[in-house]
C-alpha cells in the first residue's frame, strides 16, 4: 500500500541548469532589497532627536514661565508635553516594529533591557497603533482648545471636534477591518490536502 503524506513546511524547490542558478541569483538579490528600508528606519532617530529637542526645549520655557503663568496655561503645556511623549512612542513603535517585520530579526534579545513588545507586534499591530497614537494626539490637541476656548474660534472649535470624530471612525473601522481578516475562512482553515491525501491513500490497497 502507498499512502501519500503531506509536509506542512514546503520544500525548497531543486533547480537545475543554468537557467536555475539564475533564477535562485535573482530571487536572492530580489530578497535582499528589503535592506534598502533600513537606512529609512534608521533615518527616523533624527526625528526622534528632534522630538527629544522640542520636548526639552517646551520644558525649559514652560519651567521659565512657570510663576507667571495661570492653571490653564499650566495645563495646556503639560499637554503639549505629552504630546511630545505620544509621537517619541510612535516613532520608536514604528522603528523597531517595521525593521524587525520587513527588514531582519534584531539579534539582541538577551539583552536585559530588550522590550519584550518588539517581537510580538505584527503589521496589524503596527497600524492600530499608529492610529490609536494618532487619535490621542489628536484628543490632547482638542482639549488643549477647549481649556484655550475663550481664546479659539466657534469654527476653529469645530474644525478641531470634527477631524478628531474622523480620526476615531477610522481608528475604529481599521481596527474592524483587521479583525475580520483575521477572522476570515482563509486564516482559519489549513489546508486540506493532508486529509485529502490520507483518504486517497486508504483507498488505494
Amino acid at each position: 500500500m502507498t499512502t501519500s503524506s503531506h509536509s506542512p513546511d514546503p520544500q525548497p524547490r531543486q533547480r537545475s541548469g543554468s537557467f536555475g542558478r539564475a533564477e535562485g541569483l535573482m530571487e536572492r538579490a530580489f530578497f535582499a532589497t528589503r535592506w534598502i528600508a533600513a537606512p529609512l528606519y534608521f533615518g527616523l532617530t533624527v526625528g526622534l532627536l528632534l522630538v527629544a529637542f522640542k520636548f526639552f526645549q517646551q520644558l525649559l520655557g514652560l519651567v521659565l514661565k512657570a510663576s507667571g503663568l495661570d492653571f490653564d496655561d499650566v495645563f495646556v503645556g503639560v499637554l503639549d508635553l505629552i504630546d511630545l511623549v505620544l509621537l517619541a512612542n510612535l516613532l520608536l513603535i514604528v522603528m523597531f516594529s517595521g525593521y524587525e517585520n520587513f527588514v531582519s530579526r534584531l539579534d539582541i534579545r538577551s539583552h536585559e533591557d530588550y522590550p519584550s513588545w518588539i517581537g510580538h507586534v505584527t503589521f496589524g499591530d503596527i497600524k492600530i497603533k499608529l492610529m490609536a497614537s494618532i487619535v490621542a494626539m489628536s484628543a490632547i490637541h482638542v482639549l488643549a482648545d477647549f481649556i484655550r476656548v475663550d481664546e479659539t474660534s466657534t469654527r476653529a472649535l469645530e474644525w478641531s471636534v470634527g477631524i478628531h470624530l474622523a480620526f476615531v471612525v477610522s481608528g475604529v473601522l481599521m481596527a474592524i477591518m483587521d479583525r475580520i481578516m483575521e477572522g476570515s475562512p482563509d486564516t482559519h482553515h489549513a489546508d486540506p490536502a493532508p486529509a485529502v491525501s490520507k483518504t486517497a491513500g486508504d483507498g488505494h490497497h
